[in-house]
């Protein structure tokens, strides 16, 4: 997320109420997790296993709930919960914005598209050319929407990341600022979710095809021309690349790349980053060439044992 003007370090520490290293007037432009940061950019880190990541990650800014030495070129702000600062943060910058309308007077609809009935259009939408907003569908704050897309009943665009932090009291939930940007020719399904990103961008690429009930979580970036079939699950901030197909019912784990060209069978779970134009199948998935060879060894086992008893 990018701040719309570039604050000064102090100006920022004033927000949170935290002490920081650094010169007063060093830049700060806005907020980001780790996998998307770049120069000018707060990231945050309350754990001592990531605090070498996040000291050395493009960040140029680290919110850290310990005081350690400042790499050279960069600022730190102290915070004792790093966690609820960032929510600050985002909740300065990008608060929520609540609407009576149906449609936002500040979204942007392009000629020759169609909105129907009983759809909510946010705050700040973009929406292109030549789409079909099917009934019933809830297209949150800041979504942008390319040219030639289908969209069907009951599909949400832009609900928050599935991000927890566990405390004594309960689940506290880091806070969403980013946005879900899909690009031209997608066909989305019925009853789709497609999560907005923590601070980033949640992407479904030029061309691709989504079946009914999809789930995309935060974050994650899906190529373009990529197939996916209905009651798949994809968790947030995984990388799909392009010309990938997935059937039915996947399921794949957070932060893994699903290389170009990749199929995956039905059912599979993936927990594991793919080799390029390969077919995995089964949960844990492994290739399937290999999966099928398994399977057919197993039936065997009962041939083996019957000779090994008339042995």
């Amino acid at each position: 997320m990018k701040f719309t003007r570039q604050y000064a370090l102090q100006e920022i520490a004033n927000l949170i109420d935290c002490k920081y290293i650094g010169a007063d007037n060093f830049p700060v432009l806005g907020i980001n997790e780790i996998h998307v940061v770049e120069p000018g950019d707060v990231v945050f880190v309350d754990h001592p296993k990531y605090y070498d990541k996040a000291l050395a990650s493009a960040a140029t800014i680290v919110l850290i709930n310990k005081e350690v030495d400042c790499p050279e070129g960069k600022a730190l702000l102290i915070s004792d919960d790093p966690f609820r600062d960032f929510n600050k943060l985002t909740r300065h910058f990008k608060p929520f914005k609540s609407s009576n309308v149906s449609i936002a007077s500040n979204a942007k609809i392009g000629e020759g598209t169609v909105i129907q009935p009983n759809c909510f259009i946010g705050n700040n939408v973009t929406i292109g050319k030549n789409c079909i907003v099917h009934s019933n569908v809830s297209i949150y704050d800041d979504t942008i929407i390319g040219d030639n897309v289908a969209i069907h009943a009951g599909s949400i665009l832009g609900a928050s990341a599935f991000y927890y932090k566990n405390r004594p009291e309960g689940y506290d939930q880091l806070l969403s600022g980013g946005r879900v940007i899909i690009e031209d020719d997608v066909d989305i399904g019925a009853l789709c979710a497609i999560d907005r990103g923590v601070t980033g961008d949640t992407t479904i690429g030029k061309g691709s095809k989504l079946d009914n009930h999809i789930q995309i979580g935060h974050d994650t970036v899906l190529g373009e021309k990529c197939l996916i079939a209905s009651h798949t699950a994809i968790a947030g901030c995984v990388v799909v690349e392009e010309n990938v197909t997935i059937w039915g019912q996947v399921g794949v784990k957070s932060g893994i790349t699903i290389k170009k060209g990749t199929v995956l069978f039905a059912q599979s779970g993936l927990g594991h980053t793919t080799e390029e134009g390969k077919t995995y199948f089964g949960s844990p998935a492994q290739e399937a060439r290999a999966f099928f060879k398994d399977r057919a060894y197993v039936k065997k086992i009962p041939e083996i044992l019957k000779k090994l008893k008339n042995f």
